[in-house]
């Protein structure tokens, strides 16, 4: 073959191996361009709240929920996301204001919540329950009392008696709307689970009742039989007369006097009226609840705290009650002032049968027997 035939079959070769080249090059530096763009977007600074909240949902569902939130995100930070994996969900604390938007992005995947313990202890007023919260938080003690009566449906048993694990960092607003919407939820399904439905105001009738109970029975096994006491007076007409419902508010921790009995002119005073107070008198636990809901079936009308066991003695006459006032007065008079235990053993009452007194739940909606019923609230 002529040697300039070879040297023009040769030519294609080289150029295809150009081109080659030139298309790895071009790959290389488009990659190149693009790291450099990427590390160039995530160093872009980004103001954030320490603690922020992140919906359930799909990632573009969060993107949404955060870009309505103020930050701005796009495409390329879901594709960021995406890739480094799913976000948190809740409220999680990035530690800090500032950061880059690569960080941002890594702390939603990566972050958890700093939590902080409060406990609302049951028989205690929304007051103290808010200084409480504002010193553990660091929080406007002005500011969280703003947000409870915005949220607030009643002046107190809005946020149930338990601990509670809350993010550090959190709004005054975000912290109050939590524990009240919280609350809300758990009394609708509990009032779903008894009743077959949520009517608000006869649910907060019975939580007015449970704080009662709260405030006055020395201990949960007695819940019922306050229960059975306040039942009987209301079916009677009777005035409740009875002194926890004036520890109130920020009179949660003061002793009932009898200048109070004549001063306080608020339906809490059960003294001067009749029914159960406009509001509930604290929070209350789920054993108050369900105490209010089932009381025992007794003809008790009365009981009065036995000085010799720091637990109560029930009556079902007026005299059978003088008869054990006169037997603490007694007792307070030939007794040396010494601190006394408490007994261990149980209330010694008839039996009893746990029973339903809200009238307009369905017979079909009615469980096979009480007792289950009661079983069954958790």
């Amino acid at each position: 073959m002529p040697t300039d035939k070879i040297k023009k079959a040769a030519i294609p070769k080289i150029n295809i191996d150009i081109d080659k080249n030139l298309i790895v090059f071009n790959i290389i530096e488009f990659f190149l361009v693009l790291v450099i763009i990427v590390l160039f977007y995530v160093s872009i600074p980004l103001h954030s709240t320490k603690v922020i909240y992140i919906p359930k949902g799909s990632t573009s569902g969060i993107i949404s929920y955060l870009n309505k939130s103020g930050y701005e995100l796009n495409v390329l930070d879901k594709t960021i996301i995406r890739f480094l994996g799913y976000p948190q969900q809740g409220w999680i604390d990035l530690k800090s204001h500032k950061m880059a938007k690569g960080d941002f992005l890594y702390k939603l995947l990566t972050s958890k919540a700093a939590l902080q313990t409060v406990t609302l202890i049951p028989g205690e007023t929304s007051y103290f329950f808010i200084k409480d919260v504002a010193k553990t938080f660091g929080l406007s003690e002005k500011l969280l009392r703003e947000a409870y009566n915005k949220y607030a449906f009643k002046n107190d048993g809005n946020i149930l008696a338990e601990s509670y694990h809350l993010p550090i960092g959190m709004s005054e607003e975000n912290l109050i709307y939590y524990l009240i919407n919280y609350t809300n939820n758990q009394y609708e399904r509990i009032s779903q689970k008894i009743f077959g439905e949520y009517n608000k105001e006869q649910w907060f009738y019975y939580i007015a009742i449970a704080s009662v109970i709260q405030k006055e029975a020395a201990n949960v096994e007695e819940m019922p039989y306050v229960s059975s006491v306040v039942h009987n007076r209301l079916k009677r007409g009777m005035p409740l007369q009875m002194d926890g419902t004036l520890n109130y508010g920020r009179f949660s921790h003061d002793r009932i006097t009898a200048r109070r009995l004549k001063e306080d002119k608020s339906s809490y005073n059960t003294y001067m009226n009749k029914g159960v107070p406009k509001h509930p008198v604290s929070a209350v636990s789920l054993d108050a609840i369900k105490a209010a809901i089932f009381p025992a079936k007794s003809d008790y009308l009365y009981f009065v705290r036995d000085k010799t066991t720091g637990k109560h003695t029930f009556s079902a006459t007026y005299k059978q009650h003088v008869n054990s006032v006169n037997k603490n007065i007694t007792y307070m008079r030939t007794t040396p002032k010494v601190k006394i235990e408490p007994k261990q053993e149980e209330i010694k009452q008839p039996k009893t049968q746990e029973t339903s007194i809200f009238e307009q739940v369905k017979k079909e909606q009615a469980p096979s027997t009480i007792k289950n019923l009661w079983k069954s609230v958790n």
